[in-house]
C-alpha cells in the first residue's frame, strides 16, 4: 500500500495502458476500501459488494485508454462503481424518495476528535449502530452521506458524480444528517465506517488480477 505514494498516479495508469499489467494491484489496493464503502452504502452484502468491485476493477482496467487525466481518477472509479450499483439495483425496481428542502445550516453528524490506534481499532458495536441507521435511510440520502462524510468528496466532486447542484448535495446530506440523528448519537466518529478489513484486501487483488491475466 505504501508503494502507492511513492509513483505518480497517471504514470502508473500510462505505463498500465503500455502494457505492463502487474502494477495494477497498486490501483486494486488504493481503492478497495473506497469501493467497499459505496458498495455497502447502497445496501449490498459483502459478497455482492465484492462482486460489485471485481466487476468495477475489471471495467475500469478494460476502459484505461479512455480515461485522459482530465478528471480525478478517483472520482472516475467511483463513478463506474456508482453505475454498476445502479444497473444492479434497477432490477429490484426500487423506488426513489422524493427530495423535501431542510434548512442548510446544520452542525457536524460526528466529532473529529483525535483517536488514538488503539481507538482506531474497529468498535463492532458502534459500527453495527451506525450501518444500520444508514440502511434505513432512501438511496439518494445514503450516497450522498457516503460520498461526502465517508470518502470525504468535495461538494463539486459529488455534484459532478450525482448529476445534481451544489446545493442539493448539501441539502441531502443535511437532510442525511438530520435522519441519522434520530437513529445515534454525535460523538460517534465516521472514519472507521464500512472498514474494508486488510482480510479482505489481498483475496480481492488475486480476484481481480486473475481475471485481468485472462483478458
Amino acid at each position: 500500500m505504501e508503494q502507492i505514494e511513492v509513483y505518480n498516479e497517471i504514470d502508473i495508469i500510462y505505463r498500465i495502458i503500455q502494457g505492463d499489467k502487474k502494477l495494477y494491484e497498486l490501483i486494486v489496493r488504493k481503492y478497495n476500501p473506497i469501493l467497499y464503502k459505496i458498495g455497502r452504502s447502497y445496501n449490498y452484502n459483502l459478497e455482492d459488494t465484492q462482486d460489485l468491485m471485481q466487476d468495477t476493477f475489471i471495467d475500469a482496467y478494460k476502459n484505461l485508454s479512455q480515461f485522459e487525466g482530465k478528471s480525478n481518477f478517483k472520482t472516475w472509479i467511483i463513478r463506474i462503481m456508482m453505475n454498476n450499483c445502479y444497473r444492479k439495483r434497477e432490477k429490484l425496481s426500487y423506488k426513489n424518495e422524493i427530495m423535501q428542502e431542510i434548512n442548510e445550516q446544520s452542525n457536524p453528524l460526528f466529532s473529529s476528535k483525535s483517536n488514538s490506534p488503539e481507538q482506531l481499532v474497529q468498535n463492532m458495536e458502534i459500527g453495527n449502530i451506525i450501518e444500520t441507521a444508514l440502511s434505513k435511510l432512501p438511496d439518494e440520502y445514503r450516497i450522498v452521506f457516503s460520498l461526502r462524510e465517508i470518502n470525504h468528496l468535495s461538494v463539486a466532486e459529488t455534484s459532478s458524480l450525482l448529476n445534481i447542484s451544489e446545493s442539493n448535495v448539501k441539502i441531502r446530506l443535511n437532510r442525511a444528517k438530520k435522519m441519522l440523528r434520530d437513529e445515534i448519537e454525535n460523538s460517534y466518529p465516521v472514519n472507521e465506517l464500512f472498514e474494508f478489513n486488510l482480510i479482505y484486501c489481498d483475496a480481492m487483488v488475486n480476484r481481480v488480477m486473475n481475471a485481468i491475466d485472462k483478458l
